[in-house]
Parts: structure tokens; C-alpha cells; sequence
């Protein structure tokens, strides 16, 4: 697989949009790695870079702020959509997130919107489950201290 341009797709709030502006750093068929600036201006954050682990549905994004100090990581379950003629990629935002702040706080956030998504039809049984488990293979790995397997992608480059 060769991706040439990716699109994000929310499901709260509703949204598709091409990330134009993200540079792809490295790809290959296990992983995709990009740096990028902020869509919309942030106080606390101005730019990042991000590894899509494309068997494990599972995005990671180191986060810094303006003065280049690191912010967090930010962790998404993702699923994802190729469209081979396009040479394009969309990543579906399956709303639960992890937040790793570097004093070692981890923070589970938008399982609410995740019960919405799935109580209003937004998402299907096999997306809540593919979430799920992902988020349970995500979680696992941070609390074994093997989170550093996911992080080494994004090391190994400089970002």
C-alpha cells in the first residue's frame, strides 16, 4: 500500500476533511509516520507528529508545544479505509483516546461519546468491538511499560 494523501474522519462531530498540510515521513505496510502543524491554532500546542499502526488501529501523536517541549502523547483508536486508485487513506476516529502526560498520568477519555456514537447508529458492532480491543491492547501495553515499542517509530526518525 502506498499512500499518497490522508483524510481524517470524525464521527462526533461529523467530519471528513484531507489533511493537506500533514508530511509523510515514512511508510510502509505496517505503519505510516507524519509530522504536521495544527488545523486550527492552538494555545496550548502548536505542532506534532503521528504513527498510524495499521494492523493494531491504533494512531499515536507526540504533542508539543510552541517552544518544542513535549506536550503529551495522544493516544486515538482509529480504524482505517484504503482507496487504492486514489492512493488515499482515511482514518476513522472511533473516539476513545489516551492521553500519556510525561510524569507518567494516564487519562482514558471520550468513552461517553463512544456510547453515543453507538446508542445513535453512528458506529457498528464491529467498530465498538475493533475499539475495544484495541484500546485493550493499547492499555495493556502501557501498563506492561512497552508503551516505548510504540514510541520507538517516531524516536527512530528524530521526531
Amino acid at each position: 500500500m502506498h499512500v499518497a494523501r490522508l483524510y481524517r474522519r470524525r464521527i462526533i462531530p461529523a467530519e471528513h476533511i484531507l489533511l493537506k498540510d500533514d508530511v509523510i515521513v515514512a511508510q510502509n505496510d505496517t505503519y505510516i509516520v507524519t509530522k504536521w502543524l495544527t488545523l486550527h491554532p492552538k494555545t496550548s500546542f502548536s505542532h506534532g507528529c503521528s504513527c498510524y499502526f495499521l494492523q493494531e488501529g491504533i494512531k499515536i501523536s507526540k504533542i508539543y508545544r510552541s517552544d518544542n517541549t513535549l506536550l503529551y502523547w495522544y493516544c486515538d483508536i482509529v480504524d482505517f479505509s484504503y482507496q487504492e486508485e486514489q492512493q488515499a487513506l482515511t482514518v476513522t476516529d472511533l473516539l476513545a483516546d489516551v492521553i500519556l502526560y510525561p510524569d507518567g498520568n494516564v487519562v482514558v477519555t471520550d468513552l461517553d461519546e463512544l456510547a453515543e456514537a453507538l446508542e445513535r447508529g453512528l458506529i457498528t458492532k464491529e467498530q465498538m468491538t475493533h475499539c475495544l480491543r484495541s484500546l485493550d491492547h493499547l492499555l495493556s501495553m502501557i501498563y506492561r511499560d512497552k508503551f516505548d515499542r510504540l514510541q520507538s517509530r517516531l524516536e527512530e526518525l528524530g521526531l
